[in-house]
């Protein structure tokens, strides 16, 4: 097993398996790798698996059953691309199966979702709105912003948290992200495709625009505090294990990650990707937050070091609030029932959500 395949077993195995990767599967796919360059093949391989289950429980009629096999299979496909930047063509060929399979399952999940694309700076930003079941509307909305090797097709555990707490959500890929990753370079000030998105959601009579948070993990979890910092429309803010200032801890992030941030943010070499990552910082905004937030930070966090959740919530404007997991890895999924109700709970309190009848997920 070469090094770059043991990295994304050690840093991300519990990740995969909280967003919806069986840990039969994770087993059976990462046992028979040894080389990174058959990451891309194995992965798809088994999401296909998956699809046909899917697309045979279509025809037999069983729309549930469909609906959970396409999405499992778009987590998959996924996890196939995720960092495989090396070989862009294997790339963005699982890329496409993922957002075929999540776009098909979208009409049978519990409660259902819908497709939307934000026209932004010449491209789009594609999103999945999916709104609670049984309960009344308007809704408040939770936006979710991916990390840097992440997308809106990883976020449907997260998404069913909310949405049983009677807050819609929202799944984005931004600049850099996902569908937007081909077109549109990561970058610094969130702030702008923020307001973009928020501006799309307070044209939607099902959602309340006056109840409107943002959540975002990894690099996600830099950018939903910069949205926060910059638009006073953002009702609550929750970054999960998210930098303060992502060049500060550049020597020490996996080459895996170096370089997809390198490709995703159309670096020419290294040292323009680290110059580009000191663009990602909260450094004179952290203080511009005043809406409510939360920083949910592991303290065995191997990528972000858990001073920077620290010093965001010391310098944020507003009313703020750390909660540090002493064993937790990067985002916490080694300890996900220790963070994401509680942090989903404080969202409906911030958001004034109301729990119905019919709303369990």
């Amino acid at each position: 097993m070469d090094d770059r395949v043991a990295t994304a077993i050690s840093h991300w195995a519990p990740r995969f398996t909280t967003n919806g990767v069986t840990a039969g599967d994770f087993g059976r796919i990462t046992a028979s790798l040894e080389s990174w360059d058959e990451w891309c093949t194995a992965w798809s391989a088994v999401a296909a698996e998956h699809e046909q289950l899917g697309r045979d429980a279509l025809t037999a009629g069983q729309e549930l059953s469909a609906g959970a096999h396409l999405a499992r299979a778009a987590v998959y496909y996924h996890f196939a691309k995720f960092l495989f930047v090396n070989d862009l063509g294997q790339l963005r060929a699982a890329h496409e199966q993922a957002v075929r399979c999540l776009t098909d399952a979208l009409p049978y999940l519990d409660p259902p979702g819908r497709r939307s694309e934000i026209p932004f700076e010449g491209s789009r930003l594609a999103a999945v709105l999916r709104e609670p079941a049984g309960g009344e509307g308007p809704y408040p909305v939770m936006v979710l912003i991916p990390g840097l090797d992440s997308a809106k097709e990883e976020l449907r555990t997260t998404e069913d948290l909310f949405l049983a707490r009677g807050i819609a959500t929202f799944s984005v890929d931004g600049p850099g992200q996902g569908e937007a990753e081909y077109d549109l370079a990561i970058r610094g000030d969130w702030e702008v495709p923020g307001a973009a998105i928020i501006d799309f959601l307070t044209g939607i009579p099902s959602l309340d625009p006056d109840r409107v948070g943002v959540w975002g993990v990894s690099l996600g979890g830099y950018y939903a505090p910069r949205v926060a910092s910059g638009d006073d429309r953002v009702s609550c803010c929750i970054a999960l294990a998210g930098p303060y200032d992502f060049a500060a801890n550049w020597d020490q992030l996996p080459d895996l990650t170096r370089e997809a941030f390198r490709v995703r943010s159309k670096s020419a070499d290294p040292a323009a990707a680290r110059a580009r990552a000191g663009e990602l910082s909260l450094a004179g905004r952290a203080e511009m937050i005043r809406c409510p937030l939360l920083a949910v930070m592991g303290r065995r966090d191997r990528l972000i070091p858990p001073e920077h959740a620290e010093r965001l919530v010391r310098e944020a404007g507003g009313p703020a609030e750390l909660l540090m997991l002493e064993q937790g890895n990067h985002g916490c999924a080694n300890l996900a029932p220790f963070h994401r109700y509680a942090t989903a709970d404080w969202a409906a309190g911030k958001l004034g959500a109301r729990v119905t009848a019919g709303q369990s997920h």
